[in-house]
């Protein structure tokens, strides 16, 4: 499935949402009627109000995510058996660029809390636990927030310090957490772990804990160049709970199979709304210079060209990727391949450093105008926020971990996919 042609019109202000294409597939799934469409669009106008400030007070998209949980849009990814809408992941990618076309932080929470929901969905198997959990996703509209960062692992998710304290049915953990992503105003945390003591740092487990399970103890702020509204804190984070919260499917295959794959579509869908209402920003800028200068195109109307040219290569890399995962999304074997998994990290560098590109070219294009951070052409924030996309598990470490992998796979025989 290809990325929906969403549109957001330019106000005098900010721009805000007033259509989208419907999601003829999700509808049609969903049984909830044909609303789908407007419920979207109504929570991305609260987000996209709300953007400019939720960047200014580096504070959470409230007023987004009251919108979100008014829409039941936070557990559309849940089967239908269990509540939810049965979503796919193209689904909610273009459920993520319109967001990202409102409001960089709604949309990059609203794609972590997507993740966690698709590892737990996928790898919970049976358990009575993790589909209970499901059903209060959708009945409840829980936030659910990701925590793979720590200590001194940094960025190396398949690498847990703290270990699982078991004493019977009973779990415990103590982990002292670099960052956990609007962890404060989660309802829920999924966390990975070292499966025991004197387990190897990479034999992990994928953990879910909900808001009265864990106490956090703030250990770092977030002052940043951009996604402010993300309020990635770091803290130390110490839980207790049941052994049936543990996902019964080993860390390394639910990194393979999903946390990687979703969480790099999920995170691309909402770059891609970043870099498009730049770029929309953009041909809005041109279009009025043009008409008060009786026709004549500004000296930025070149990088519109290129900027639009990055806008489609990043639209058809994401495109091809989803289109890639929906194939395969059923066969493990496919997915922890040798040339799958370098394959769908690549995607993510190739889309950060084209929305990157995006959004640079259109600040070219508005010149001043787009540098400022008022007015109706500004697109400061817009690159402040874009800038963070080759950091999220640094593209040089995912060059350098694919590197073995692209020296084993030949060159293609064609060039159809």
């Amino acid at each position: 499935m290809t990325l929906l042609d969403m549109r957001i019109a330019t106000s005098t202000s900010a721009p805000a949402p007033q259509g989208a294409k419907i999601f003829d597939e999700l509808i049609r799934s969903a049984g909830r009627g044909p609303d789908l469409a407007a419920r979207l669009e109504a929570a991305a106008t609260v987000a996209a109000a709300a953007a400019a400030s939720v960047d200014a007070e580096a504070r959470f998209p409230e007023e987004a995510f009251a919108a979100l949980r008014e829409q039941c849009l936070l557990g559309v990814m849940v089967p239908r058996e269990l509540g939810g809408e049965g979503a796919s992941v193209s689904d909610v990618a273009d459920i993520g660029y319109l967001l990202g076309r409102a409001c960089s932080a709604t949309a990059m929470i609203y794609a972590m809390h997507q993740t966690k929901v698709a590892c737990i969905m996928r790898h919970g198997g049976e358990s009575a636990w993790h589909r209970r959990l499901l059903q209060r996703v959708v009945a409840e509209q829980l936030l659910l927030a990701s925590s793979t960062t720590e200590g001194s692992g940094g960025g190396n998710v398949r690498s847990s310090e703290a270990p699982i304290e078991r004493d019977g049915e009973h779990i415990a953990l103590n982990r002292n957490a670099g960052v956990i992503s609007y962890g404060a105003s989660a309802d829920g945390v999924v966390t990975t772990a070292r499966r025991r003591a004197d387990a190897a740092s990479s034999d992990q487990v994928l953990v879910a804990f909900l808001k009265e399970d864990y106490t956090l103890e703030p250990q770092s702020s977030w002052d940043t160049l951009g996604m402010r509204g993300t309020c990635s804190s770091g803290f130390m984070f110490r839980a207790r709970g049941e052994a049936a919260q543990i996902l019964p499917v080993p860390y390394e295959k639910i990194h393979a199979e999903t946390m990687t794959p979703v969480a790099h579509l999920l995170w691309s869908g909402a770059w891609a709304g970043i870099a498009t209402d730049a770029v929309e920003r953009a041909r809005a800028f041109i279009r009025k210079a043009s008409r008060q200068s009786g026709g004549q195109l500004p000296p930025g109307a070149s990088q519109f060209s290129k900027a639009n040219a990055h806008l489609r290569q990043l639209r058809a890399v994401i495109a091809t990727a989803l289109a890639r995962f929906e194939a395969a999304k059923d066969d493990a074997a496919a997915l922890s391949s040798i040339a799958c998994e370098p394959r769908i990290s690549l995607t993510k560098v190739d889309a950060s450093e084209l929305a990157v590109a995006a959004v640079m070219s259109a600040l070219r294009t508005c010149g001043l105008s787009g540098y400022r951070n008022d007015g109706e052409f500004s697109v400061a924030r817009h690159l402040r926020d874009v800038l963070s996309s080759p950091l999220m598990i640094n593209n040089e470490r995912i060059i350098a971990n694919t590197a073995t992998a692209s020296l084993m796979s030949g060159a293609p025989d064609s060039l159809k996919l």
